[in-house]
């Protein structure tokens, strides 16, 4: 997956939107304003940070070694990091991001969900 690839899936989902909060090479893909991916899109290699359940966390690191790893400066529960130029199956990329941005979106008020159309 190339870093426009990431960049298209990531605002392909309801409401989401890319900033630089931290630097201009960092971008951080927000839903209604709750982070769900944080992107060095010029990076090598290409690595996003993904929220993820705790359980599934651990056994994707044990699956994916070296290619999916505790978050980057993020709590290490409940992110990882994930390198995106290869290793991988994109299927399976695109599929960690979705599962990120439904747990954040999960997280929001029922009102912003339905908003979402994602109850």
């Amino acid at each position: 997956m190339s870093p426009e690839e990431l960049r298209g899936f990531c605002l392909s989902f309801n409401a989401a939107v890319e900033d630089f909060p931290f630097n201009p090479e960092t971008s951080v893909f927000k839903v209604l304003g709750k982070m769900f991916a944080l992107s060095p899109l010029g990076g090598h290699p290409l690595t996003v940070n993904l929220k993820c359940d705790p359980d599934d966390a651990i056994r994707l690191r044990a699956d994916h070694p070296g290619l999916i790893v505790p978050g980057w400066h993020m709590n290490k529960r409940h992110w990882n990091t994930v390198t995106v130029d290869g290793g991988l199956p994109d299927r399976l990329v695109r599929e960690l991001v979705e599962d990120s941005y439904d747990l954040v979106v999960a997280g929001l008020p029922r009102a912003d969900r339905l908003r979402l159309d994602r109850p």
